[in-house]
């Protein structure tokens, strides 16, 4: 276990520093005028900026300087071009990832801050952020809904003769109820940074603010702290001993946030993540200390292997959920480099009988897009086999085709349809959405829902809870280039069974316009995903609504 660790951290902190200037793509493509300010300005600066293609500019004042760069945008940075009123202006040479990264100004060779921007502890050092938006950066926006509270404390730890300091996310009902107690996350930073990553650079605490409120994910307490990582460098990794660190959280941050949080401070109701050499340090941990962790998250972090299991008693009683994620471009085609093929390990797991889910982040690297999507989709698996779990409660209405949401006259929520992308909870593989609002479907309460549809799609996969639900799928088939029945007939499977074979949905309803809904009880869900086939025999499958509720 001591040899696969080191192993790992070598190569995750080599990934950590490359990450830095990890592109979407190498090809030059021409650039659209429509330059914003990055969100991540101080107030009332224009530059850095990024456009829709997610090319940066970046404009430094530095009259007397020699040369500026700027260290983001490829193999050798961003080289800037002096104008004639002493700004020194440069664009990337090629678009980046979606979503946050550091940098640094150099200027005559000395490595600065770039004023324009807020500063975040990275690298073991500050850093300068920007933020290329993301197609899926809802999931982390700031939103009209209820808030929990992020609170600095210090807590005494003799083992190190100092008072650390680490941050508590508290759900937005926490001073509301002084009787309810909750489970509680432990969450770990990479190497290079701290206790402030979690909130600033991953917005952990807005991710499960709105998790919360849209019911998928259960209300729980997320301590983040300081993981004496940064004195590691590369050359003493395989020296990195987790026994200091170890004894800090086991010993002495757990019984202090038992003491002074309403927590359940059970086994079953705790669980430990981490980003990168966090993942590592979570991996070390839990794997010793089997009757404090019943869940597991490795972000980028290695894998556990059936030997691993094999090694660690009491792993399969004790164990309810290992998650293992990484960015689609850390992996390349499976292999990482992280002492074995981690998708591998986890089929391996599922195979032997063990909750193991394998996520992987689309189109992103070694960095916090990748992380932030991989908090959201593990932290709707969490705590979810207690009695109070959300999956009892778990709601899902899909109006598909639809780019806004909907209310009925029953007093549902139907939410927009999603492209499947990354850090979404549902969407489709492959079609088209169609809007025909206005044609008048008949016999329904719920109209407006089959006044949309996506058509032409092979499947619908939904991340869920595991558990049992009540599937219903609303068709109606509104297209005037139907005309009869026989000209859409196709076929539909849940879980990968067929349930409905050769649907031809106006010879059911009899016309067109008429709503068509099927309903199926008993659906499980064992993996952590649902998902919806549609097989098409006579032109394209089509579906107006989904609907999936828990039992």
């Amino acid at each position: 276990m001591e040899g696969h660790a080191t192993r790992y951290l070598s190569s995750l902190l080599l990934l950590g520093i490359s990450a830095l200037v990890c592109l979407a793509q190498s090809d030059q493509l021409p650039q659209t005028d429509d330059w914003r300010p990055s969100v991540l300005n101080q107030p009332g600066q224009l530059y850095p900026q990024v456009n829709s293609q997610r090319y940066a500019r970046f404009r430094i004042l530095a009259p007397q300087a020699q040369s500026v760069s700027v260290t983001l945008g490829g193999r050798g940075g961003t080289p800037l071009t002096k104008t004639e009123d002493g700004y020194w202006i440069g664009t990337t040479a090629a678009p980046l990832d979606e979503g946050f990264h550091y940098y640094r100004v150099i200027i005559d060779g000395a490595s600065v801050t770039d004023p324009g921007t807020m500063t975040f502890y990275g690298s073991c050092r500050l850093e300068s952020g920007i933020e290329v938006p993301a197609h899926d950066q809802d999931f982390y926006a700031l939103k009209d809904v209820p808030h929990g509270q992020v609170r600095q404390i210090l807590f005494p730890s003799k083992s190190t003769n100092t008072s650390p300091r680490a941050f508590v996310y508290t759900p937005p009902d926490y001073d509301k109820d002084q009787t309810k107690r909750y489970p509680v996350l432990y969450l770990q930073h990479g190497w290079g940074e701290d206790e402030t990553g979690w909130c600033t650079q991953g917005h952990a605490n807005l991710i499960m603010d709105n998790l919360i409120a849209e019911g998928r994910a259960r209300p729980f307490i997320i301590v983040m702290t300081y993981g004496m990582t940064n004195d590691v460098r590369p050359g003493g990794l395989a020296r990195f001993d987790i026994r200091p660190f170890q004894t800090v959280l086991i010993e002495e941050l757990i019984p202090y946030i038992d003491s002074n949080f309403r927590t359940l401070s059970d086994q079953p109701h705790r669980a430990m993540a981490g980003l990168s050499m966090g993942g590592m340090e979570t991996r070390q941990i839990t794997l010793r200390n089997l009757d404090k962790f019943a869940y597991i998250g490795l972000f980028s972090g290695g894998s556990i292997s059936p030997e691993d299991v094999n090694n660690t008693p009491g792993f399969k009683d004790k164990v309810k959920l290992v998650f293992v994620s990484y960015g689609s471009r850390e992996i390349g085609g499976g292999r990482g480099g992280f002492g074995g093929n981690p998708q591998a390990n986890a089929e391996a797991l599922k195979n032997a009988g063990i909750n193991c889910v394998f996520y992987v982040s689309p189109n992103t690297a070694h960095e916090w897009q990748t992380w932030r999507r991989s908090l959201y989709q593990f932290a709707q698996l969490l705590f979810k086999d207690d009695t109070t779990q959300t999956t009892k409660r778990f709601e899902l209405r899909v109006n598909c085709g639809a780019t806004t949401s909907y209310k009925d006259r029953l007093g549902n929520t139907w939410l927009a349809d999603r492209e499947l992308g990354a850090g979404n909870t549902w969407g489709a593989n492959g079609g088209s959405t169609m809007d025909r609002t206005g044609v008048g479907v008949t016999g329904t309460d719920i109209s407006q829902i089959y006044e949309t549809e996506r058509y032409s799609m092979d499947w619908y996969k939904f991340m869920i809870p595991n558990g049992t639900y009540t599937v219903r799928l609303h068709f109606a088939e509104t297209f005037e280039g139907i005309s009869g029945p026989g000209e859409r007939v196709f076929s539909v499977s849940l879980q990968g069974k067929e349930v409905i074979k050769d649907l031809d949905p106006f010879k059911v309803a009899g016309s067109a316009l008429k709503p068509v809904v099927k309903e199926f009880k008993g659906v499980s869900v064992e993996n952590g995903q649902l998902v919806i086939g549609f097989t098409p025999k006579i032109e394209n499958p089509q579906i107006c609504g989904i609907e999936i509720l828990a039992e």
